[in-house]
Parts: structure tokens; C-alpha cells; sequence
């Protein structure tokens, strides 16, 4: 049967030559495990269970969920045809969903990273010296995206109440509290840019050396910059200090609705994200110091 469904898509569906050969293997894959668990054991008496032993038996292996999604697909298309030329009496594949592809887990840096970053390099008194600064610890203590720093303006920094009014995606409005450091980093950063800088753009907290409003590519070319000096994570962007403020935050403590709240998240689904990265943290840490692990 097998060979006939791959006649079948080189003669009548045209299918490409790297096609026909994904899918061969997956087919062969399959016919092999079926011989694996009895050799009498023929496609048309394959039911559901037994293909999602087989997929079980591939995450054993080490697949991932693409890989086992690929040949689940090899496996309906076998089926669909086998059934409409009447070959198999039934399609067990046809209900079958395959494996959720993982979301990669959100990178960060380490507490110790952030110290350097902050702490360790030397830092200038000139105006973009002190600008990079402020913008690597405001993202690191608020956790704010890029579009929301840059879209900050003097009136939103309440140096009384020490809080951050940030609108966020849908205009939709958080106060975001923060500590005595960045006070301190926020109020000499005014100063700096109100001595150096010939304003050009009314109320906007972040200005380039000409005046206006800084960009989101300005932000982010700054925060690479600086995040390459001390991490050799491949992504290196605004949204990874975004990440580490979560992850820290997570370390130290802080609940997860507490977190959302900050991040102005809709769900407390899409923060739990944060536990994932924290646990896979903790089970590489058991790893390398538990003398039985």
C-alpha cells in the first residue's frame, strides 16, 4: 500500500522529489515500529491507540513536536488516500492531533550579569553615558517594553509617590512602582539632558542628542550595545530585560499575579511562562550540584 500512495503523489498530485522522500520515511518509520510490536500486524488492522503509541514512542526518542507532527501528516495523507480507494476499512489516524510545538523559553540575564552591567562598567558623565544607563535600569526595575519607554514623558515620573504611569498595548494605562536607585539615576538623568540637550519635542523623557523623542531603534541599538559587554545571549534586545526584571522578580519572591500586573499582561497564562524558565533553571542547578543527579 505504501508504495502505491507514493506512486500516487509523484503521478497524480505532482509532488515534489523531497516530498515524496518525507513522507516515505515517515511511512516506513511507522511500518517498521508496526513489525517492532508484531510482525502479522498489517496497516489495515492499525487502530488509534496503536498510532499514538507510536507517537510516544518518537518523543522516547528524543523527537520534537515539529518532527512528530511531520510524520503524523505523512501518516493522515496515507490513511485519507488508503480509505477513499478503499484499501483500509477505516482512517484511525483521522481524529489524531499531534503534539504542541513548545514555545521557546524567553531569555534572560543572570542577577550577576546585571550587576556588571550597572555596577562594574565604567560609566561616563556625558549625556548618552548617563542616558544608556537610566534606560538599561528603568527596563531592568520596570520591566517596560520598548514602545512604552519610548513613549514616556516627563509627567508620567511621580518622584513623590515614586511611580511610573505606563501606557501600554491598546493605550491601556499601569503604575508601575519603583525604588530609590532609579529615583536617584532618573532625577540626574533630567538634569544632564536638561544641561546638554537643546529640547526640541515638549514632554518627552527620552531625547536623542538632536532633541526629539527617541526611537525604538535607538533604544534598542543602545541596549545591544551595552548587553553584548557583559552576555553572550544570542538575543540581546530590550525584550530580554523585560524577561530578566520577570525572571527576577519570579526569584525573589513575587507572585505571579503580582508580575502580570506589572507587566501589564492580560492573562496570568502568558506569565507562567516565567515559572517554565525559573523551574528549567532550578532542574539544571539540581543537575550540576546533587552528587546522585
Amino acid at each position: 500500500m505504501i508504495n502505491q500512495f507514493l506512486n500516487y503523489l509523484r503521478y497524480e498530485r505532482n509532488a515534489s522529489p523531497q516530498t515524496v522522500l518525507t513522507y516515505e520515511e515517515g511511512l516506513r518509520e511507522f511500518e517498521s515500529y508496526l513489525s517492532f510490536r508484531d510482525e502479522g500486524l498489517s496497516l489495515g488492522e492499525v487502530d488509534t491507540d496503536l498510532i499514538r503509541d507510536w507517537m510516544e514512542n518518537l518523543m522516547d526518542k528524543g523527537n520534537n513536536a515539529s518532527t512528530i507532527n511531520k510524520k503524523l501528516s505523512a501518516l493522515r495523507s496515507f490513511y485519507r488516500y488508503a480509505l477513499k480507494r478503499k484499501l483500509v476499512d477505516a482512517d484511525p489516524a483521522h481524529c489524531i492531533t499531534g503534539p504542541k510545538k513548545s514555545k521557546p523559553l524567553p531569555q534572560f540575564l543572570r542577577e550577576r550579569e546585571m550587576d556588571n552591567l550597572l555596577d562594574v562598567i565604567e560609566w561616563g558623565d556625558s549625556y548618552k553615558d548617563v542616558r544608556a544607563r537610566t534606560i538599561l535600569l528603568l527596563f531592568y526595575e520596570a520591566g517596560l517594553r520598548r514602545a512604552e519607554l519610548t513613549g514616556l514623558n516627563d509627567a508620567d515620573v511621580d518622584f513623590e509617590a515614586k511611580q511610573l504611569k505606563v501606557t501600554g498595548k491598546r493605550n491601556k494605562q499601569r503604575v508601575i512602582p519603583f525604588g530609590e536607585e532609579l529615583s536617584q539615576v532618573l532625577s540626574h538623568y533630567i538634569t544632564i539632558r536638561d544641561e546638554q540637550v537643546a529640547r526640541k519635542e515638549a514632554g518627552a523623557l527620552f531625547l536623542s542628542d538632536k532633541g526629539e523623542r527617541m526611537t525604538g531603534d535607538q533604544v534598542y541599538a543602545i541596549v545591544h550595545k551595552y548587553l553584548s559587554a557583559v552576555t553572550s545571549l544570542k538575543k540581546r534586545s530590550p525584550h530580554v530585560l523585560r524577561h530578566t526584571f520577570a525572571t527576577a522578580m519570579l526569584n525573589n519572591g513575587a507572585g505571579l499575579e503580582s508580575i502580570k500586573n506589572l507587566l501589564g499582561h492580560e492573562s496570568v497564562s502568558t506569565t507562567e511562562i516565567y515559572a517554565h524558565t525559573t523551574f528549567e533553571q532550578l532542574k539544571r542547578v539540581y543537575k550540576e550540584a546533587h552528587p546522585r543527579a
